[in-house]
This record gives structure tokens, C-alpha cells and sequence, in this order.
């Protein structure tokens, strides 16, 4: 049970952002772990590393205008459930849970925030600045939870879930009224 709420934490973090979650757990794991990592295992760690801190800065500072928000809503779309599935592996590769059933509960959760985060984007015409530094604030957090507090960033992600449903019924009920 735990190493699903890890999965949920640190795919609910990649659901967010992707560069940053996988920044932060090439810094707590290092680069030797990454070899384990069945797609990361052919790329050198010196090109892996450059490559998660050039995502990192443009997600950071790309995020804080409303066209970089725009390029980064596409790129996440795309790369949230491979990242996610990713993420889910990563944080649990030491349970004896199959890891194809991980990485899809991964993959499937990180894109069903990264929906939500698409709808809230185009209904509001574009995040607030405050709620850019929020999912910075709790990305990173997320995937400290994963590894040290799993059963806290679970209940976390598993609250993000909630919310994600209660968005899509408002969103529902909103389009029918409109109409």
C-alpha cells in the first residue's frame, strides 16, 4: 500500500511539472541509479543531468509568462504520462509490486492532473502567478513525500484526485448551463 502512495505522490508531482520531479531525484538518488532506470540507462548521467536542468530553468521561468505557459501546457501534455510512469517505477523500484503496473498507475494519474491543469489554463485564460509558485511549492514537495513520507504526499496526491474530479463535474454543470 505504501509503494502506491509513493506512486501517487510522485506521479501527482510529475502531473505538474516534469523537469523539476526528475531534478529532484537525480540529487537524492545520484547518477548510478539512473543506469536501473530502464530508458535512462543508455544516456550518459553527465548529458541526463544537463538535459533535467535545462527543463528545470525553462519550467521555472517559462511558466511565469503566459506564452511559455502555453508551449509548457503541449509539452506536458504529451510527456506527463511518460514521465509519470517514470516517476512511479522510480520511487518504487525496490517493492516487490510489478513495476508495468506501477509505471501505468504512474503515467495514468500524472495525466489526469496534467487534464485538469490544461482545463483550469484555458478557462482562467491562464494561471495566476500565484498559482504557478504554488505548483512549484508542491511539485517539489510531492517528490520529498514520496521518498520520505510516502503515507503524507499519498494523502496529498489522493486530495489533488479530488479535486481533479470536482473540477471536471463544475466544468461539467458549467458547459450544460452555458448551453
Amino acid at each position: 500500500m505504501i509503494e502506491i502512495l509513493a506512486t501517487l505522490s510522485a506521479s501527482a508531482a510529475a502531473g505538474m511539472r516534469i523537469g523539476i520531479p526528475l531534478f529532484i531525484i537525480f540529487l537524492l538518488q545520484g547518477s548510478d541509479f539512473w543506469s536501473q532506470v530502464p530508458i535512462f540507462s543508455h544516456i550518459s548521467p553527465r548529458v541526463l543531468l544537463t538535459f533535467v536542468i535545462g527543463c528545470s530553468f525553462a519550467e521555472i521561468f517559462a511558466s511565469k509568462k503566459l506564452w511559455g505557459q502555453r508551449i509548457l501546457q503541449i509539452i506536458h501534455l504529451c510527456l506527463s504520462p511518460i514521465v509519470g510512469g517514470i516517476m512511479g517505477v522510480t520511487v518504487a523500484s525496490a517493492t516487490a509490486t510489478p513495476q508495468w503496473l506501477l509505471a501505468v498507475i504512474g503515467g495514468l494519474f500524472a495525466l489526469v492532473l496534467q487534464l485538469v491543469q490544461v482545463g483550469w489554463f484555458y478557462r482562467l485564460r491562464g494561471l495566476p502567478l500565484w498559482a504557478v509558485f504554488l505548483q512549484d511549492t508542491l511539485c517539489i514537495a510531492l517528490v520529498l513525500f514520496a521518498f520520505d513520507a510516502p503515507w503524507q504526499g499519498g494523502l496529498i496526491a489522493l486530495i489533488l484526485l479530488l479535486f481533479a474530479v470536482h473540477s471536471a463535474k463544475q466544468w461539467y454543470d458549467w458547459y450544460h448551463t452555458s448551453r
